[in-house]
Formats: structure tokens, C-alpha cells, sequence
């Protein structure tokens, strides 16, 4: 038996714990609870995108860009051969997770580039080359 401090505002979490299936995580169509955490970076050069995705393995990820839209899918699979009722708490989010990002039209979208390193996925995305289109004109 694991002991705890008494909280008397434990009854209001085990009320709160309730809601903490729904909505269900293997129905189909349903909400998903995995949301990875996103930071952007921007650069002389680039976008950088690293997004958290611990336990994702490379085959369950997508990117997909139309019409500077930059969009990241996949799934982040629960293990069913451990029973839920094995576990004395559980904080960690599975089911299918989509993210999207708008770019701007000064992207290089040939040479967009991603890698999965330490469950940190990072997307760079060049910048096109500024071409200067000033000329100086002579008056005659």
C-alpha cells in the first residue's frame, strides 16, 4: 500500500479524476489528449521548428507542406500489454497529434529539411536569398 499526506482537497481531485478519460483515447474520432509542446525559432537564415515528441518513433511522424502550410501528424501509440489498472498514476498522453504552421511566402521550400533527435523533432526551413532588385539609374 503506497502512503500519501492527508490533503482534505483530495476529494476534489478524485472528482476531477472523473473527466480524465473522456474523452477515450482508443475510440476513433475522438479528441486527442497528446499534444506535443512546440518552439520556433527564426534566424538570419532559417525557421526552426523543434517539436517534443518522446517515445514517437520516426515511421509514425508526417510533414506536409501545401500552400505554406506546414503541417506535422502522426500517432504516439499506448502499449496495451500493460494493464491501466497496473499503474498508480498515469500523466503520460498517446493517440494521434496534428500541428500546423503558417509560413511565410520568403521560404525555400525545396530545401526544407527535418530530423528526429532525443524525441525532438526539428524542421528547418530556409529562407529564400534576398536578391537585391535596387539599381541605380543614371540620369543623362
Amino acid at each position: 500500500m503506497l502512503t500519501s499526506r492527508f490533503n482534505p482537497n483530495n476529494t476534489f481531485f478524485d472528482f476531477a479524476k472523473v473527466f480524465d478519460n473522456y474523452p477515450h483515447i482508443n475510440e476513433e474520432n475522438s479528441i486527442s489528449a497528446f499534444m506535443p509542446k512546440v518552439n520556433t525559432i527564426e534566424d538570419e537564415t532559417a525557421y526552426h521548428i523543434m517539436i517534443d515528441l518522446p517515445g514517437v518513433k520516426k515511421d509514425d511522424i508526417n510533414i506536409d507542406l501545401n500552400e505554406n502550410i506546414l503541417t506535422v501528424y502522426g500517432s504516439r501509440e499506448y502499449k496495451q500489454e500493460t494493464k491501466k489498472e497496473d499503474y498508480y498514476k498515469l500523466e503520460s498522453s498517446f493517440g494521434k497529434f496534428q500541428r500546423a504552421f503558417s509560413l511565410p511566402e520568403n521560404i525555400d521550400s525545396d530545401n526544407i529539411t527535418a530530423s528526429n533527435d532525443n524525441g525532438v523533432l526539428e524542421i528547418i526551413v530556409p529562407k529564400k536569398q534576398q536578391v537585391e532588385n535596387k539599381k541605380k539609374i543614371e540620369i543623362k
